[in-house]
């Protein structure tokens, strides 16, 4: 480039004069905090508005429990979580403080019921295996009273059998005695599980426990008035003339215990009873399917013999039909005369005695008039043994053709029927009897006889050893040398034997010769008058 050349031109560049900024009004400052607080506020209102009722829920004690982390299900679903843990001011329980979610609100009863889940083992199963890897939570039954406005609960230590959207009804059930039932104790009709046991308490006067039991939809429809329940715990065994019969409804009510219930096929199609109706628990099925007896006759019966292996309620037996039991046992004692007496007080079933030839009922008949006719003809009560194994005794009622004649006592209450003594007290009387006749007989003067004659035959036996045995042992051993020489004689080395077989030879040869000869003449009978032609010629 040379010197001359010219740089190029630059653009004028405008200068930069200052601009004044728009500012706001102070008034207007103050609607940012303004609509800050608003927005909060709507969002406090929202909170407030969507937030669940509180409740809180007491329990014996807070284990598996913690504020912020415990949850509260409804069908597995959380529905609140536990928000403090306090211990109650009676220091006898803890006092949970839960907040539910907003849906609640209107589904919350006032029957609602509340447990911890956990994993539990029970006679009736393992249950609440899923908390070992998830934690306890607080299980909710909301129940079926409807909306109320109830927030103050007591929890259950137990999880309840039946929770309230299960379909099926609940009844109650009397009985003696509780046997091995418990919670959750299965209920089988014709060996189907049905339903469970819902609880149990004693009565309150002591005499039995009341149990109320749940049947599920549909099976609860055969739950009839002719409906009978009956305790199936265990194994039920009997032995008859069939045999041994063993009876369980499942392995279940061998273990934990179980009811049973049936319907007769006549009623099963008739209307179900309504819930809570009260039913009577049998103890066997044999009780529960006896036909309940009417009229019922009451007696006393006076023994003088020993009663031990009666019991109440042992049969009273008529020719191998029972037709009563015993109802009760005492005893008395005769002041004047001394004596020792045991009344045993019996019920009699008349209904239990059918006359065949009329198809009546013996109950039509006059009590009084027959009873009289049969103790005239000998109609006694008498101890029978049952078992001689177990000493079980029963009352038996027959006839007795020679017992000594006697009347029914109608003037006392109740009426006493005549007795005759027990065949066991006759068997102890004949057994006496004989031990009495063995005692007088001369067992000493037999002994001592028996000894002479063991001595004598000792004699004997020491002189035959000392005069007889020298000389049967030579004897002996002369035989034994005619054996051996008869031995020798005889066995196949021996001259006799090769003599004997070259004989033997020799004659069979004789005998064929003879036999050549037989059948020779035989064919030709003149040779005994020419001979032979070869010695004609």
């Amino acid at each position: 480039m040379s010197d001359d050349a010219q740089p190029p031109a630059l653009p004028e560049i405008p200068q930069a004069l200052p601009v004044k900024r728009a500012h706001l009004p102070p008034q207007l400052i103050w609607l940012v905090p303004l609509v800050a607080a608003l927005i909060g506020g709507w969002l406090a209102i929202t909170s407030i508005l969507e937030r669940g009722p509180t409740i809180t829920i007491s329990f014996k004690t807070a284990d598996g429990i913690v504020p912020g982390k415990t949850s509260i299900k409804y069908k597995n679903v959380d529905i609140g979580t536990v928000k403090s843990v306090a211990v109650a001011e009676d220091l006898k329980s803890v006092v949970v403080t839960a907040e539910l979610v907003k849906a609640t609100e209107k589904s919350l009863s006032e029957d609602a019921r509340f447990w911890v889940e956990h994993a539990r083992i029970s006679g009736s199963g393992v249950s609440g295996l899923a908390t070992l890897l998830s934690g306890s939570y607080i299980a909710v039954d909301v129940g079926h009273a409807g909306q109320s406005g109830r927030r103050d609960f007591v929890g259950l230590e137990m999880p309840p059998v039946i929770v309230t959207d299960v379909p099926g009804r609940q009844f109650v059930l009397h009985a003696h005695t509780l046997g091995s039932l418990d919670f959750g104790s299965p209920i089988y009709f014709r060996r189907l599980q049905v339903g469970q046991v819902a609880g149990y308490d004693l009565d309150a006067d002591g005499r039995g426990v009341t149990l109320k039991i749940f049947v599920n939809s549909p099976y609860d429809r055969y739950v009839t008035s002719e409906t009978r329940f009956w305790n199936a715990s265990g194994i039920d065994m009997s032995l008859d003339a069939g045999g041994l019969h063993v009876t369980t409804e499942s392995l279940a009510t061998i273990l934990i215990g179980g009811l049973a219930f049936d319907t007769p096929i006549q009623s099963v199609s008739s209307p179900p009873v309504a819930p809570g109706t009260e039913f009577t628990l049998f103890p066997s099925r044999e009780a529960a399917n006896k036909i309940p007896d009417r009229l019922v006759e009451q007696y006393v019966l006076v023994f003088k013999d020993s009663v031990r292996g009666l019991a109440v309620g042992s049969p009273v037996d008529f020719r191998g039909i029972v037709i009563g039991e015993v109802a009760a046992i005492n005893v008395d004692y005769d002041l004047v005369k001394g004596d020792i007496s045991l009344p045993v007080e019996i019920r009699i079933y008349p209904e239990r005695l059918r006359s065949r030839s009329q198809q009546t009922n013996l109950s039509n008949v006059n009590s009084k008039e027959l009873l009289d006719k049969m103790v005239a003809r000998g109609f006694r009560a008498q101890l029978r043994t049952a078992n001689l194994l177990t000493g079980q005794v029963y009352v038996a009622l027959d006839l007795f053709p020679g017992a000594a004649p006697a009347k029914v006592a109608w003037n006392k209450q109740p009426a006493e029927l005549p007795t005759v003594r027990g065949s066991l007290q006759e068997l102890q009387t004949i057994i006496s009897s004989i031990a009495s006749k063995l005692d007088r007989f001369p067992l000493d003067s037999i002994g001592a006889s028996l000894n002479d004659t063991l001595r004598d035959a000792h004699s004997l036996l020491q002189r035959l050893d000392a005069e007889i045995a020298p000389e049967l042992k030579a004897t002996l051993h002369d035989a034994r040398r005619t054996l051996s020489n008869a031995e020798r004689t005889l066995s196949p080395d021996a001259p006799l034997q090769a003599d004997t077989r070259d004989a033997m030879r020799e004659l069979a040869r004789t005998a064929e010769s003879f036999r050549v000869l037989a059948d020779y003449l035989e064919r030709h009978p003149e040779a005994l008058l020419k001979g032979k032609p070869e010695d004609a010629k």
